[in-house]
This record gives structure tokens, C-alpha cells and sequence, in this order.
């Protein structure tokens, strides 16, 4: 995503990847899955393009004031000013079915099959994946009250606490961590690794 707004990509040219819609401006934001990327633009509108597996790049006609986006697997999040959710493609062991009183939500994250979502009052909702490939992902800890971002790996959930830590579950669960990791400001996922930005502008990576 470029600084006017538009968007370039490059790498492996299947499935249309690389066809990005010819009258796509006003960028804010993007979000790759599998085989299909999504952009959010500026007026709250999403577009997706890519492998429509499972309609997965079929964004609901009447989406409009949408604040964040996150692509699963074969899926999409995306965050509304209200503070909903709504979910498209591929529902996969109810990776799409958002539950019903969901509300509040200032961050969301897509995982393979499974969705995580961060309330305003530092709590989490997660719903989606709990029989194939289950390791977990889906059950919050009850002593977890005090997130401040989220980040979701294929099968894994990172969080970070209001105190400057992070802690994961799922796959790679809280072992992966470095014990004397500290001070933190913000994190990142890739499929199956971490980044962690500190204070100091350091950078801290673990994972596969």
C-alpha cells in the first residue's frame, strides 16, 4: 500500500493474485489470505480479489463503515465503527459464524479456521475452529483480561498485555515465548512465527 492510496503487489501471479482491481484507490488498509488479498478503503467500503474459494472474495454487497480488516485462510474479518463484526467465505468449522451478541470489539483477528476478537474492556471472544486441527485456539484463558492488541496465526493466538508482555496459546502455546521478553509495543504474526516490537525500537522473532 503506497502513500496516495493505491496498492502493489508481486510474487507468485496464480489465481489472479496479482490482478489488482483497475479502479482501486483510497487505500487505508490491507489484508492477505491464503490465495485472495482484501483492501479497505477510505469511505469504509472493502474490496477482495484473488481465488474466490468458498466465495471468498465475495464481500457482502452492503458493507460500508468498516474500520479494520483481517483475512483468514479462506476468510475475512472486518471490524465496524459500531463495533460489530462481520465475516465472509469460507465457514469452515464456523470460522464465519460470528457470535450473536458480539459487541464492543476495538481489534479482530483471522486464523486458519478460526476467528479472535478484542473488547474495549481488554477481554476476548474467540469462535471458529474446536474439532479438526484443534489445539486449543478457541479457549481463552479465564485469568486473560487485559489485551491491548491480538495477532492470529494459522492455529495460534498472541496477545499483548497492557503490561508490556505477550502471551500465545494454541499450537505454538505459551512455551514458544522468550521468558524475558518485556516492555513490548506492539506484535506481529506470520503462519507460524512472532515479531515483537519493545520500547527501545529493538525487535525480538521466535517461532518456526
Amino acid at each position: 500500500m503506497k502513500a496516495d492510496g493505491t496498492v502493489v503487489t508481486w510474487g507468485y501471479d496464480g489465481y489472479s493474485l496479482m490482478d489488482i482491481p483497475t479502479d482501486l484507490s483510497d487505500v487505508i488498509a490491507i489484508s492477505a489470505g491464503a490465495q485472495f488479498s482484501t483492501a479497505l478503503k477510505s469511505d469504509g467500503t472493502v474490496v477482495a480479489w484473488g481465488r474466490n474459494y468458498s466465495t471468498s472474495t465475495e464481500v457482502p454487497a452492503d458493507l460500508t463503515n468498516v474500520v479494520d480488516i483481517d483475512a483468514g485462510q479462506w476468510f475475512t474479518l472486518a471490524l465496524k465503527s459500531d463495533g460489530t463484526v462481520v465475516a465472509w467465505g469460507g465457514s469452515t468449522y464456523d470460522a464465519c459464524n460470528i457470535p450473536d451478541d458480539l459487541s464492543d470489539i476495538i481489534d479482530i483477528g483471522a486464523g486458519g479456521r478460526h476467528g479472535l476478537a478484542l473488547k474495549s474492556d481488554g477481554t476476548l471472544v474467540a469462535w471458529g475452529e474446536c474439532n479438526s486441527n484443534n489445539f486449543g485456539q478457541v479457549d481463552i484463558p479465564e485469568w486473560l483480561n487485559d489485551v491491548v492488541q491480538i495477532e492470529v496465526g494459522v492455529y495460534t493466538n498472541i496477545v499483548l498485555r497492557s503490561n508490556g508482555t505477550v502471551y500465545s496459546w494454541g499450537q505454538y502455546g505459551p512455551e514458544t515465548v522468550p521468558n524475558d521478553l518485556e516492555d513490548v509495543i506492539s506484535i506481529s504474526a506470520g503462519i507460524q512465527h512472532v515479531l515483537a516490537l519493545k520500547s527501545d525500537g529493538t525487535v525480538v522473532a521466535w517461532g518456526n
